[in-house]
């Protein structure tokens, strides 16, 4: 790999620039026109579907869109198909660039392919620059274009003794401390959307919302998603979420997960007790799991009902257990957060079975 000193500025440049974009459908990208002696001439970035693309938009700042000389920087290989707007490599072709220069390699089956058409035109191209910097900006968009689906994380919490957070008079707050509370809220943040069984609405009215230690609400929010065929009471405290509500019935959760993507959910975070997260297990749709474990026994109930984490996952022989991959073991204050990854994660366009999260009338688990 060969590039300047300011080709490599350049693309910093652009991988700041792509921020101010916003995360959805499409990716966030940057662009940066240089002069033959390296002078940055243009800038762009991509604002959204259905808007110019970061190359593009760098390139509507140059008088007349004349950029005979001269070399893109940008963040993404540009692209080689049309949807709402045309090719970036015929736009830059056009446009007369000598040189392109980008980080990370468009995964896209109908996007990818214009490194190869801008070499075949005769333009110099060079690929890999900072791509582990790309690819962690792009690393949620990167995931949806792989599986097909958004990025789903599942978060209990549970007992030493593996007990979901309710006793048998249906109390659960709290079982975990305050520094577990504080770090489910930044992840909430992280994500676009999280994911909440009827039954806790009814039984908790949390918000829904991720907050900071003193109450305040982060900047990010993710969307609430409700399951279940109950009503959300009218004077529900998530009725009142910054995002607005999206109640669906649970009954297919690959649909679900397929209307989420198609309005820019890369990642969701699914809250909703041991039914809600049984069933997106049960449905081969869990990337991740997030396991809150309190120094607490609980047993089951005085009635002799048990109360597990999760509920049943299909597996009658031990040879159909889930398997994992550990990530990592955590002290958060006196709990311990265990992250586990999936160890074989669904490719997009593999059967994925039907699966339903409608839950049954009982509590489904503290959330707020």
């Amino acid at each position: 790999m060969t590039v300047s000193r300011a080709e490599d500025a350049a693309m910093r440049r652009a991988l700041a620039l792509a921020l101010n974009g916003p995360r959805g459908v499409n990716p966030q990208v940057g662009a940066v026109l240089l002069s033959p002696d390296g002078a940055i001439v243009a800038e762009g970035w991509h604002r959204g579907a259905g808007t110019a693309h970061a190359e593009v938009d760098a390139l509507s700042k140059l008088p007349r869109g004349d950029a005979r000389g001269l070399t893109a920087v940008v963040t993404l290989e540009p692209c080689n198909h049309r949807g709402r707007t045309g090719p970036c490599s015929e736009a830059l072709l056009a446009a007369g660039v000598a040189r392109v220069v980008y980080a990370l390699d468009d995964p896209t089956p109908a996007a990818g392919g214009g490194a190869e058409r801008l070499a075949a035109a005769g333009v110099a191209v060079e690929g890999g620059v900072r791509a582990d910097e790309a690819e962690a900006l792009l690393h949620s968009w990167t995931t949806v274009v792989r599986l097909g689906r958004p990025h789903v994380t599942v978060k209990w919490a549970q007992s030493l003794d593996g007990r979901a957070a309710a006793a048998a008079d249906g109390t659960s707050k709290w079982i975990t401390g305050p520094a577990a509370r504080a770090d489910v809220h930044r992840r909430r943040a992280q994500a676009d959307a999280i994911v909440a069984g009827i039954g806790t609405v009814l039984a908790d009215d949390p918000a829904l919302t991720a907050r900071r230690e003193d109450g305040t609400l982060f900047d990010a929010q993710p969307l609430p998603v409700v399951l279940g065929a109950r009503a959300v009471p009218d004077d529900a405290l998530v009725r009142a979420h910054p995002r607005g509500l999206l109640q669906r019935d649970g009954q297919n959760l690959p649909e679900l997960m397929d209307e989420l993507r198609a309005q820019g959910v890369q990642s969701v975070f699914v809250e909703g007790g041991p039914t809600i997260a049984s069933a997106f297990l049960r449905a081969g749709l869990v990337d991740e799991v997030l396991a809150y474990i309190a120094p607490t026994l609980i047993g089951s109930g005085a009635d002799g009902a048990d109360r597990p984490a999760l509920r049943g996952l299909g597996v009658d022989t031990i040879t159909d257990q889930h398997r994992l991959d550990l990530v990592s073991a955590e002290r958060l204050g006196e709990d311990l957060l265990v992250v586990a990854r999936s160890a074989a994660p669904a490719e997009a366009g593999s059967a994925r079975p039907q699966a339903s999260a409608s839950p049954s009338p009982a509590r489904e688990g503290a959330a707020s």
